[in-house]
């Protein structure tokens, strides 16, 4: 069962990596092998979430969803959107970005170094919205409860979450952005990091309404659906369970798809704070993204959702960490593997947390079952 649902995703992460260190040596492997395990991390809530919805769907739709949708995950948001971030902030085509990559490594390196505090800052208040939303969010199980009990009270004040955004933004503009580095030395970029940062807000407002729309279209729609199913059984007509077909389903492939782009941004915007090269990335990030669409099959094909239940709190609390870096490396450089140390050490926390937990709530249950001497 794992081989055959896994079994596309284990053979591309060889392939991938053997042609990382192959083409670009072993730091290469490195970074791609990083990048890989942070998109699986950061996007395990998108395969949970993937899964519960999908399983709503015809087998066609679901078909689809695996195929088409894939194609989009992988090629759009994980290949085109970190090449169109460059051609937009170095103010190039996205055509000439990627032949510079390929042909004048050192002339690209120089424009995206240039371009850097408008991608951090962009990056970094769009992640820090994700996290920010997160945190002040009251939810039932809590990792870190000393800490998540009062910050979910506190997000009881409308728009706390933007306000702090937009603080974290003033600052780093004021005191970062003023002698941000460029391949030309030094430069006022407080500017350019105010407007990208204000854009990176805008883009997740943006995105966030869209999959509120998208929700309640398909809401409005599994509600006639039900509505014509109640019908047919009240005239005695035989009403079989295939999953949502047509134009709810229709909208549900629609939602899914914006679900999985606003899932992905964390990923590619986080890349970022471990290399600008966008091949790396491009391969990074498609490793993890194969592996996020196994998972979902894995879990809709054995009709359950994942028992870690601090894994979504750990992925979040790795995308404020990137969020703070990127922030933080507008002006001062950090290392490549500190950063995606950072990440995976908070989500490995979260994990070995999960597991205690399940282990603890098992021993539970069996001293309950146990007879009393």
């Amino acid at each position: 069962m794992v081989l055959r649902t896994f079994g596309w995703s284990f053979a591309i992460t060889a392939l991938g990596l053997a042609f990382a260190a192959w083409q670009w040596g072993w730091e290469a492997f490195g970074i791609v092998l990083i990048l890989s395990v942070l998109e699986i991390s950061l996007s395990f809530d998108n395969a949970v979430v993937n899964a519960g919805i999908l399983k709503k769907m015809n087998a066609f739709w679901q078909k689809i969803f695996l195929t088409v949708g894939i194609l989009i995950a992988v090629f759009g948001m994980r290949l085109v959107f970190p090449v169109a971030i460059v051609a937009i902030s170095a103010k190039v085509g996205p055509i000439e970005a990627v032949n510079l990559a390929l042909e004048q490594p050192e002339q690209y390196e120089a424009l995206v170094t240039d371009a850097h505090p408008a991608i951090a800052a962009f990056g970094g208040m769009f992640l820090l919205m994700i996290f920010l939303d997160f945190i002040f969010e009251e939810r039932e199980i809590k990792w870190l409860a000393w800490l998540e009990r009062p910050l979910a009270k506190l997000g009881k004040v409308d728009m706390l979450s933007v306000c702090i955004a937009l603080i974290a933004l003033l600052i780093t503009a004021m005191t970062f952005a003023t002698h941000a580095h460029t391949s030309t030395g030094h430069a006022d970029k407080s500017a350019t990091v105010l407007l990208a940062g204000v854009a990176g807000l805008i883009t997740y407002l943006i995105v966030g309404g869209l999959s509120g729309y998208f929700e309640d279209k398909l809401e409005e729609e599994e509600e006639r659906e039900q509505e014509e199913e109640e019908k047919a059984r009240a005239e005695g007509k035989q009403v079989s369970a295939v999953g949502l077909a047509g134009k709810a389903a229709f909208f549900l492939f629609l939602y899914l798809e914006v679900l999985d782009a606003s899932f992905s941004f964390d990923g590619v915007i986080g890349a970022f704070a471990i290399t600008n090269h966008i091949f790396w990335m491009a391969l990074g990030l498609g490793i993890g993204a194969m592996y996020v669409r196994s998972l979902t099959v894995y879990l809709v094909r054995q009709g359950t959702l994942d028992d870690y239940v601090y894994l979504e709190h750990g992925a979040h609390y790795a995308i404020g960490a990137l969020a703070v870096i990127l922030l933080i490396t507008i002006e001062h450089q950090i290392s490549e593997i500190i950063t995606g140390l950072i990440g995976v050490v908070l989500i490995a926390a979260s994990f070995l947390s999960s597991v205690m937990r399940n282990r603890a709530l098992e021993a539970e249950g069996t001293k309950e079952k146990e007879p009393a001497q």
